[in-house]
């Protein structure tokens, strides 16, 4: 447990340095085209190399981490906006009409893939990263509604949600003051789950031209540059692809720490 929360932090905060640093500093001018210098190999003056536009690659990927991480955090944070309040609703009244509707509507949109229906909305709202994040944030609704709903059922049968409402206390301030608190640990693990998946997300969307559009650096942009030079320069495929692997481990690595720190029934098996 406390080697994966470790490992997993490290890569994350890894992916979250670089990306911060892009702000203040990068190695290299990400706009600044040099052909004469395309496909150098990793040398000290371009420590990762360079790609098919002499472009540095470390300072391509220090500012892709920053486009991916931005549109996997504000996809996942609409997912919980949205998704949170109704799986709390959904959960105070089970079984109820609007218990009904909201499940439902859970339902009607993971009978389809989520991928393919991200590139459906992209395409038809046009390719650019705030796209990207509609399209992506969109399928972290049901997926927070669905968590918060399951882990807030077993709460209402408890004796302290009854002793609120006898004291006058309603649904809604039941929902946030009870049982908001006691699900938070749950949500957060869903978040880092759904974060590793956004950036996962943003970079398929970015690999078929439909999320960040050039000069903005991504990683699936640079892996989809990259896919018909892999034999002259195989780290222009390399670099990123690793990016992409090591963000998406560590951030599934921290996932799994938290919800082995966090879940009284794992600490106490342990």
């Amino acid at each position: 447990m406390r080697l994966s929360l470790i490992l997993g932090a490290l890569l994350a905060g890894l992916a979250v340095l670089m990306a911060g640093l892009s702000f203040l500093w990068t190695p290299g001018d990400v706009l600044q085209l040099d052909v004469a210098a395309k496909l150098q190999p990793p040398s000290a003056s371009h420590w990762l190399g360079t790609d098919h536009l002499g472009r540095d690659m470390m300072s391509m990927i220090m500012v892709g981490a920053r486009t991916s991480i931005a549109v996997a955090l504000v996809a996942v944070g609409i997912g919980m906006g949205l998704g949170v309040p109704l799986g709390l609703t959904a959960a105070a009244r089970p079984g109820g009409w609007l218990d009904e509707i909201i499940m439902r509507g859970n339902d009607l949109i993971f009978a389809f893939p989520s991928l393919v229906i991200a590139i459906l909305i992209t395409a038809a709202l046009g390719p650019s990263a705030l796209n990207a994040i509609i399209a992506i944030g969109i399928f972290n609704i049901p997926v927070f509604a669905r968590v918060t709903r399951g882990s807030a059922l077993p709460l209402w049968t408890l004796d302290y949600p009854r002793a609120a409402r006898v004291a006058g206390k309603g649904t809604a301030r039941i929902s946030l003051q009870h049982i908001l608190p006691n699900v938070a640990s749950v949500l957060i693990v869903q978040g880092t789950i759904q974060f590793s998946l956004g950036i996962l997300a943003e970079a398929g969307l970015s690999y078929v031209g439909l999320g960040a559009q050039p000069p903005t650096p991504s990683w699936g942009r640079m892996l989809a540059d990259a896919q018909t030079m892999i034999s002259l320069a195989p780290h222009v495929a390399i670099v990123p692809g690793l990016a992409i692997v090591l963000t998406v481990l560590g951030l599934n690595l921290l996932g799994d720490g938290l919800r082995d720190a966090l879940d009284p029934r794992l600490r106490g098996t342990r």
